[in-house]
């Protein structure tokens, strides 16, 4: 039996309640399952520092926001001292530069270094290797159908998100 075989095995035997409570702890499996040796391997302690560096990308995407240590703790629901220690430690390893705010010079932004754009280039080929390893044995339709289920869901996430901030 292949691995689809049994997961499906699994989820058809379950009720629709004990299915839909199955969901928060397979997300939580999912973060873990980024540390798979695939092609490339992220370390553990670059990983966490993905989050912090995914932060300072997402926010400043649109280009209206400058990103603060603030700003990221607002994103991931932290305490101003836990992210600022996230972000120290993230530009002790060189990922991360400060910067003087070009809208008020007593701020300080983030930005992504040379390092930490090439640790995200790496993050997201492991991604996107590790998503590969783990759904071999789906077909195309089944891997395409949970990507977009995936960023729907996330999207849906991101608004609810902003309704709350």
């Amino acid at each position: 039996m292949t691995k689809q075989q049994v997961g499906a095995a699994g989820a058809a035997d379950m009720g629709d309640e004990e299915l839909l409570n199955a969901v928060g702890p397979a997300f939580g499996k999912l973060r873990r399952s980024s540390l798979l040796e695939v092609e490339d391997p992220i370390s553990q302690k670059d990983l966490g520092r993905t989050l912090v560096l995914n932060v300072v990308l997402e926010i400043g995407q649109d280009g209206a926001r400058e990103v603060t240590v603030g700003a990221v703790g607002a994103h991931l629901g932290t305490d101003p001292s836990v992210a600022s220690r996230m972000v120290s430690d993230c530009i002790s390893a060189g990922y991360l530069v400060r910067a003087a705010s070009q809208q008020d010079g007593r701020r300080t932004v983030l930005h992504l270094s040379p390092a930490g754009e090439e640790l995200m280039v790496r993050f997201r080929r492991h991604q996107r290797s590790a998503f590969e390893y783990i759904t071999a044995d789906w077909s195309e339709r089944e891997r395409l159908d949970f990507a977009r289920l995936m960023l729907k869901y996330v999207a849906s996430q991101e608004s609810l998100r902003r309704r709350g901030a």
